[in-house]
């Protein structure tokens, strides 16, 4: 009877320790924005800003807006899972979109001194590996999410005109 409480606890044990290593990834995820400062914002809209720029020229200015699920901490690397809208406008042609993408995203910042900086951006890939790499991209809790939200941006598009008005209205 004593070997047998043993080896069911040590069962045990080795069962916890099993599911632990396995929802590492999703052991320190903190869902919504509320662990995204203001600065990691304006980074992560900078970064795609720049990243994008080049490849949608013939647009005078150009925004993104992000609206994040979750964020996880690790080793002092921030991840954030979040749908990203981006857009470039012309002032002749006013709130109506010229180019641009709205897609599912991770972005990695690494926090140096009181800056952040980014390490890593992923998106999806194309065509029939858009949902394989969408799951290896977001922890399960926020893969449902992300699919949900494909052609769903009705407050992204808000937040984006708002900031395109904000833009037009400025005198140069």
């Amino acid at each position: 009877m004593r070997n047998t409480f043993k080896s069911s606890i040590l069962f045990l044990l080795f069962g916890a320790l099993l599911l632990a290593g396995c929802s590492r990834n999703e052991g320190n995820l903190q869902d919504g924005d509320k662990n995204i400062s203001e600065e990691m914002d304006e980074v992560i809209s900078d970064y795609i800003i720049q990243k994008y720029s080049s490849l949608y020229y013939n647009t005078e200015k150009q925004f993104e807006v992000h609206k994040v699920y979750g964020t996880n901490e690790s080793d002092g690397v921030i991840s954030v899972y979040m749908w990203s809208y981006y857009g470039g406008f012309n002032k002749s042609t006013g709130i109506e979109k010229q180019a641009g993408h709205s897609l599912p995203a991770v972005i990695r910042l690494n926090k140096k001194e009181e800056n952040y900086s980014v390490i890593e951006y992923t998106e999806p890939r194309d065509g029939s590996l858009y949902q394989s790499s969408l799951k290896k991209m977001f922890p399960k809790k926020y893969l449902k999410l992300a699919q949900q939200d494909s052609g769903n941006i009705e407050d992204l598009q808000k937040e984006m005109d708002k900031k395109v008005k904000q833009w037009l209205e400025k005198k140069d």
